[in-house]
């Protein structure tokens, strides 16, 4: 009879660490989006409501820690990709890809950074790399051949102008969170072929004022990654 109440208690153990896990994992995904890669497992511990030791247990630091998080937003990523590739128009799947894509970078302080961090330093993270270049590679291919896009535009365009747009909605987030729409739509107006539809552009341009708002919002500050 012992053994019989005893025997449940490992497996509520292993569902609390379970949940503390992914209670740390909802948490460094929220800080990373808001605060970027410069916090701590210390704020990552206080977010989730645990001890730091519970963080420890779970991730020797903080690498591994962001590793974990983004290798799930990279997954997600290759899966926009693949749902991409549903779109009966091949411009449209491009459309709504390069869409996914900037609003995650626009949105995601932490994304962003790490997604620079996986071009610039390639052995800094393990993030599945290999699953989203196929899947992108895929969309651009299918809209390549349809004859949507520009001739010359390669699948790695399509990385440096997320970049592009992500940049931009770094400079104006101070004054206009939503600006990276306008400018996605002037991207992607860039890329398609003629005969393409354009995008319209939804959002309009930042005023002079804005513009020098936005630029004494962050004075002579080169942005960090």
């Amino acid at each position: 009879m012992n053994l019989a109440t005893t025997a449940p208690r490992p497996r509520r153990l292993r569902v609390d660490a379970a949940r503390n896990q992914q209670r740390i994992l909802d948490a460094a995904r929220e800080l990373f989006a808001d605060r970027g890669l410069e916090i701590t497992l210390d704020d990552v511990a206080a977010r989730a409501g645990v001890g730091v030791g519970t963080v420890y247990r779970r991730f020797a630091n903080k690498r591994e820690l962001i590793s974990e998080v983004f290798a799930v937003h990279v997954r997600e990523f290759a899966e926009a990709a693949q749902d991409a590739l549903t779109e009966a128009n091949p411009w449209e799947g491009v459309v709504r890809l390069f869409d996914y894509a900037c609003r995650h970078m626009a949105t995601n302080r932490g994304f962003s950074e790490v997604m620079l961090a996986m071009h610039d330093d390639p052995d800094r993270l393990t993030l599945p790399r290999e699953q989203l270049g196929p899947a992108v590679a895929a969309v651009m291919e299918r809209a390549r051949n349809a004859g949507v896009l520009q001739p010359g535009i390669e699948d790695t365009d399509l990385f440096a102008l997320i970049y592009m747009v992500d940049s931009l909605a770094e400079f104006a987030r101070p004054v206009d969170s939503d600006i990276w729409r306008r400018y996605m739509a002037i991207t992607l107006n860039g890329i398609r072929a003629q005969d393409t539809p354009p995008q319209p552009l939804a959002v309009n341009a930042l005023s002079l004022v804005q513009v020098e708002r936005a630029k004494a919002a962050k004075p002579c500050v080169a942005r960090r990654r």
